[in-house]
């Protein structure tokens, strides 16, 4: 089993942002990196296998591998949250782990512009140069456009991130008799497959196991 850590400080804060804000509002890059640093070998110390940073800060992925390998932890790979967009499509997991932005903020100062499929390719060549393993397209299932693009682009292991809002549609809507919630879950799984992803981080995990079990 490989042991992946997210690796965030979102759900640390008051103010509900990726990273350390300034006295002016705005998310500080540079502190937020080295923060980044220290949480990335103390999840290395603890046992990680991958290290997953999905904050969007730039240089991220070189800080964090320089962090990494100076503290001896060199085995320790590195999964970008390369393309990761500004979605509306967060709300259950924020709901969920009681994360909300201060003073009616958003995140689309670092994270990506959901109209941008162009961005998301320099990202992930970013990241690959400063020493990413892996890269990760979130939202899935309304990108899958960015997952085949990427898929086309690069020849290193691709995840897709099939989001909270994703999986709650499925279970609500199953829920009130609409659909075929096992079907429609397998669905999603088999189009974000067949757009190129070789792994899927999903809610739906233990069903789909389940289901391809039985």
């Amino acid at each position: 089993m490989v042991l992946l850590a997210d690796l965030c400080v979102d759900e640390y804060t008051d103010h509900g942002h990726c990273g350390v804000v300034a006295h002016d509002g705005s998310v500080d890059n540079d502190a937020t990196l080295e923060l980044y640093q220290q949480v990335a070998v103390a999840q290395a110390d603890a046992g990680a296998d991958v290290c997953a940073p999905s904050g969007m800060m730039d240089g991220q992925v070189a800080a964090i591998r320089s962090a990494l390998d100076s503290a001896g932890h060199d085995q320790v790979s590195i999964l970008a949250y390369a393309a990761k967009y500004a979605s509306a499509l967060y709300g259950p997991f924020r709901d969920a782990v009681d994360v909300e932005i201060a003073d009616g903020g958003d995140r689309r100062g670092y994270q990506q512009d959901p109209p941008n499929a162009r961005e998301a390719l320099s990202e992930i060549r970013t990241d690959l140069a400063e020493g990413a393993d892996m890269v990760m397209v979130k939202p899935a299932l309304s990108y899958l456009d960015v997952v085949a693009r990427v898929r086309d682009e690069v020849d290193v292991p691709l995840a897709a991130y099939h989001v909270s809002g994703e999986y709650a549609m499925v279970e609500a809507a199953a829920a009130n008799g609409w659909i075929d919630g096992d079907a429609v879950a397998m669905e999603h799984l088999l189009a974000i497959r067949r757009a190129g992803a070789d792994f899927i981080l999903t809610y739906l995990a233990r069903r789909a196991a389940q289901l391809i079990g039985s």
